[in-house]
């Protein structure tokens, strides 16, 4: 028998439920990590040990772990096995009560000039004057129309360069069209290497299709080309997921010669290159896309999420070839079906008047204005981008991430600990914070001041309970 005393537990869990086996085990594990049965960075029984110790199938205990990976409870690791993932006891950070300003989300800011309310009340009045309310809100082409493509391809055209129409789709959300394409050109059990700190975004992605993520580290300009060719060399990953620009949450943006580096590594090891791009349009003079260095071999993906509104519900696909865009629209019509007629009627009148260019460019003073307050207020050590949304704070060495961020939070101050972005290994001690989402610029100098005296107080033994 198994010297694993939490196994019985497991067992006695699901004998006396009523429910889905694997989700009951997935309680399970999830209630040993919180009485501390498991520690972080243990490693679990084969899933073929466990189903025989349970009396279950093998399926079943595969399942319970895939949900399990969702709940960011545990990591796969090529050749090693799964292990209880770094900060799966920590999911509470989330929920300790109402911040007064919640700093966790990468919004753009709102401008009030132009001034967004009035401008989205004229244009749709204006939509529902102009056009068939019964086309509005029914089912929409799935990838977009030909002018809504054509649009696309107008907006990301700084990033890519001029692309045909029939490589150029428009999905709902970039969460949709990066789990369309990873869908498209991965199986389950295949790796996907990426940054070791990395938008989480990509690990619920993974999750969801069965997918191992290797993670690769990065110096100040990006991944480590020589890293990714050794980790390419040792798990033999199908895709490579990247940010080169303003990456989030560590600020890094490759250089040009740093992103021919990058391609010529996925080049010799025949890796599909997934590319995020967010935040490119909020730089004056951002280095190309990877997906204008290499046509074949990269899928773009470009969010208005985070250069106009989460609100629109709206990202550019650029893709390889024509064949590639079929797949991926099948994938989208699987996902999520199509986009929302009246929020695409709304974002094409605005690519369409120019009216999406002057909301860009007021997001964009607003976030040098912000990023500006954040230097001053936090001074010199952290990871910043002058024209990006987020910071990527240092801690002091008393510091630990979940701990800075559970006694931030006690303060008022809801931040990001680097736990949730955290692929493999230890998780720096570091937070994020985004400029963004707070009310104003004199809002956010405010926060960043409660910031800076949590940085200043020095935890006492006894503050035991933050965890």
């Amino acid at each position: 028998m198994l010297d694993k005393p939490y196994l019985a537990r497991w067992k006695e869990q699901i004998d006396h439920s009523a429910g889905a086996i694997y989700l009951t085990l997935v309680d399970a594990l999830a209630l040993s990590i919180r009485r501390g049965d498991l520690r972080e960075g243990d490693r679990l029984p084969p899933q073929r040990v466990i189903a025989d110790f349970l009396g279950t199938n093998l399926t079943t205990v595969t399942r319970a772990f895939t949900e399990a990976r969702r709940r960011g409870l545990v990591d796969a690791t090529v050749g090693r096995g799964t292990f209880v993932r770094v900060g799966a006891g920590e999911s509470h950070w989330r929920h300790t009560g109402p911040a007064v300003v919640d700093l966790t989300m990468n919004l753009p800011p709102i401008p009030q000039d132009p001034p967004l309310q009035r401008m989205i009340q004229g244009d749709i009045a204006a939509i529902l004057k102009q056009q068939d309310l019964n086309s509005l809100m029914s089912y929409r082409v799935t990838g977009g129309t030909i002018e809504e493509r054509q649009l696309g391809a107008k907006w990301i055209a700084p990033a890519v360069g001029p692309r045909r129409v029939d490589e150029i789709l428009v999905s709902p959300g970039a969460q949709t069209a990066l789990a369309a394409i990873v869908s498209t050109l991965a199986q389950p059990g295949d790796v996907i290497v990426t940054d070791r700190i990395a938008y989480p975004g990509i690990r619920t992605i993974a999750a969801q299709f069965g997918l191992i993520l290797a993670g690769v580290d990065s110096d100040g300009e990006g991944m480590v080309p020589d890293l990714l060719d050794r980790a390419c060399a040792q798990h033999h990953p199908r895709l490579l997921y990247c940010i080169p620009t303003i990456h989030n949450p560590t600020t890094a943006t490759m250089s040009l010669q740093r992103r021919r580096d990058i391609l010529a590594v996925a080049q010799r090891h025949h890796l599909h290159v997934v590319e995020d791009d967010p935040y490119s349009l909020l730089m004056d003079g951002a280095p190309p896309a990877l997906a204008a260095l290499d046509h074949a071999r990269v899928s773009y993906v470009a969010t208005l999420a985070k250069t106009l509104s989460p609100g629109l519900r709206t990202a550019y696909v650029c893709l390889p070839s024509a064949d590639m865009t079929r797949r991926v629209t099948a994938a989208i019509r699987a996902i999520a079906l199509t986009n929302a007629g009246l929020l695409g009627a709304l974002t094409a009148r605005w690519m369409q008047t120019g009216q999406a260019g002057q909301i860009l460019d007021a997001i964009r003073r607003e976030l040098r204005l912000r990023q500006a307050i954040a230097r001053t207020v936090l001074g010199e050590g952290h990871c910043m981008n002058p024209e990006g949304p987020h910071v990527w704070l240092k801690l002091p060495d008393w510091w630990g991430s979940a701990d800075f961020v559970a006694y931030a939070r006690r303060r008022g101050l809801a931040l990001v600990p680097s736990t949730v972005f955290t692929i493999s290994g230890d998780p720096p001690q570091r937070v994020r914070i985004a400029l963004g989402s707070a009310a104003d610029a004199g809002s956010l100098e405010e926060s960043l001041r409660g910031v800076v005296s949590v940085l200043q107080h020095k935890r006492s033994p006894g503050f035991a309970d933050i965890v």
